[in-house]
């Protein structure tokens, strides 16, 4: 019986994945030369990318224009509800399964940022892509390279790598002054890199130093961050 269950559970997985993939969401992107465009926008089509080892977009004015494709090479950003991705290589010493350049998501816009992106292989991890989960995404205001104001849960669904589905695979977080300079989250330095991130918080460090979080609830740490934030006016 159990065995039975765990697989429609799977199957119910997969064919949710594979239909909110194929979903038009309203959102924007930013090119590579700064123009911004607003329309409806499908990540990770089933048909193949422009680019080889490239992610990559879908683009619609309205239901009545006919869809263009949009490579990572073409792009500065773009976002869908409140969640904001930026253009990104893999970085050193790690490789995304599908494709060297992609998107990461914009978790927090801080003076570090901190990035998400779901897999990677090399020092751990495998799958790629990225996600677009509740309570974790953030849009990052100001104007920079045309991201969404605001700062909240997000639409929910699971986006795989560019030009193919596959189970979601385990998130794996970046930090970072840009997508350029970022370097991978781990263990060893969650608590320093978190810590000065959140500095201006006290009582979020203060949880941090308690080993409240750590790297397996980080989640739960951006969560917190947030409602700590919202609480203070921020």
């Amino acid at each position: 019986m159990r065995s039975i269950l765990v697989i429609l559970f799977f199957m119910l997985v997969t064919v949710s994945a594979k239909s909110q993939s194929n979903k038009w969401y309203p959102g924007h992107f930013t090119d590579n030369k700064g123009n911004v465009e607003t329309g409806f926008i499908r990540v990770n089509p089933s048909a193949k990318g422009p680019i080889k080892d490239e992610g990559f977009i879908e683009f619609k004015d309205n239901d009545k224009t006919n869809p263009f494709k949009l490579s990572a090479s073409d792009l500065k950003s773009f976002v869908i509800g409140r969640d904001s991705f930026v253009v990104a290589h893999a970085p050193v010493n790690e490789m995304w399964v599908r494709n060297e350049l992609d998107f990461v998501r914009v978790v927090l816009d801080e003076d570090v940022k901190l990035y998400a992106t779901n897999g990677g292989k090399g020092k751990g991890g495998g799958g790629s892509g990225f996600s677009i989960e509740p309570g974790v995404g953030v849009g990052v205001g100001g104007g920079t390279g045309g991201f969404g104001a605001g700062v909240g849960g997000g639409v929910s669904i699971p986006i795989f790598g560019g030009g193919g589905g596959g189970t979601v695979a385990k998130t794996v977080w970046y930090y970072g002054d840009s997508p350029a300079t970022m370097k991978r989250i781990t263990e060893l330095n969650f608590e320093d890199v978190m810590s000065d991130m959140m500095g201006d918080e006290p009582d979020v460090v203060d949880q941090i130093h308690q080993k409240v979080y750590v790297l397996a609830n980080i989640d739960r740490l951006v969560a917190y961050f947030k409602q700590v934030r919202m609480a203070h006016g921020n």
